[in-house]
């Protein structure tokens, strides 16, 4: 469990079908935040994205969701609507509120049930999960994740939903990711393989992108099965603009981390929520390296605290021990 107390007016809740394979996390600020957004892979499934460009009328979100299901797991936001609506949390439109409810997806249905997708109650069901102790791994968005796919899912191994927080001088830095790449996810100084594809007989990591060149025709990818996606929150005041950067900066911890990474197969997006308790007077690109530090750190733990799940194993399955000092 990582505690997220540091942050406030955030809370982090997950739904989960383990037997279908699939979940929903949310990400709640009731009270409203300043959110930017940054999609850097070539297959993303998203909604509201377009509401975060910095020249755009609205500059606060009420919570972001993240989910599995592919496309048809953008149905649980009207869920996550929902809930703020009953709670009269929203944007004020004179006659009613409407809650601003961004969100991205990974693909899952490759595992577990192809017809088990987030609905609008599960994402109701992880708002009233939601809190400020979370459970990392194959939980959530991160149920179905899974990690290494170049020879398909059989030599996949799992990934999931990681969590790391830090206090920066004045402000609280955090991440959350749900890991579901197409390429390896690697130690960051090392460069061994944590979690990645598996050789033929599903018993170690093999190195994909060594592979690339001499067996790029034996690659069994299909577009758009794979994402990983991010949530960077902050204690700074931020503007939309500065919180567009910090999700581009953010970025650096999955190029340092996943290999490769923002392919055409990918649909990697990192949202940036900042709650506006400390007013930020230094360099922005502080807070975005340590975003992206933040984010690093995420993504590892993700794969780290997975569990095997419908056949596909886990880095306890196959590599641990390769780094025992989880961050």
């Amino acid at each position: 469990m990582v505690d997220i107390s540091g942050i406030r007016g955030i809370s982090i809740g997950h739904a989960t079908d383990e037997q279908g394979g699939t979940g929903c996390t949310v990400v709640l600020c009731e009270d409203g935040a300043v959110c930017g957004v940054d999609v850097r892979g070539s297959a993303p499934g998203t909604r509201e994205t377009d509401l975060l460009d910095p020249v755009n009328l609205v500059d606060r979100v009420h919570a972001v969701l993240l989910a599995g299901g592919s496309a048809y797991g953008l149905d649980a936001a009207s869920g996550v609507m929902e809930y703020l609506e009953e709670k009269n949390k929203g944007f004020d439109t004179g006659v009613a509120v409407v809650p601003i409810v961004p969100a991205a997806v990974i693909y899952d249905l490759n595992i577990g049930s192809p017809f088990a997708r987030p609905d609008a109650k599960m994402g109701y069901e992880a708002c009233v999960n939601a809190g400020k102790l979370v459970e990392e791994g194959s939980i959530g968005a991160g149920t179905g994740a899974t990690v290494g796919k170049f020879f398909g899912i059989e030599r996949a191994m799992k990934g999931g939903v990681g969590i790391y927080v830090d206090r920066i001088g004045d402000f609280i830095i955090g991440a959350l990711a749900v890991v579901n790449s197409l390429g390896d996810v690697v130690h960051p100084e090392t460069g061994r393989i944590l979690a990645g594809v598996l050789d033929p007989k599903r018993k170690k990591c093999i190195n994909a992108v060594e592979r690339l060149a001499d067996e790029w025709k034996k690659i069994n990818v299909f577009p758009g099965q794979n994402t990983t996606l991010g949530v960077v929150f902050t204690s700074a005041s931020l503007t939309k603009a500065q919180a567009k950067k910090v999700s581009q900066m953010a970025h650096d911890g999955l190029a340092r981390v996943i290999k490769p990474v923002h392919t055409m197969y990918d649909g990697d997006t990192i949202f940036t929520l900042a709650t506006g308790e400390k007013e930020l007077k230094g360099d922005l690109s502080i807070i975005g390296h340590f975003a992206s530090v933040a984010v690093e750190k995420a993504v590892i733990r993700a794969v780290l605290k997975a569990k095997k799940l419908h056949g596909i194993p886990a880095y306890e399955d196959i590599n641990k021990g390769l780094w025992d000092n989880a961050p």
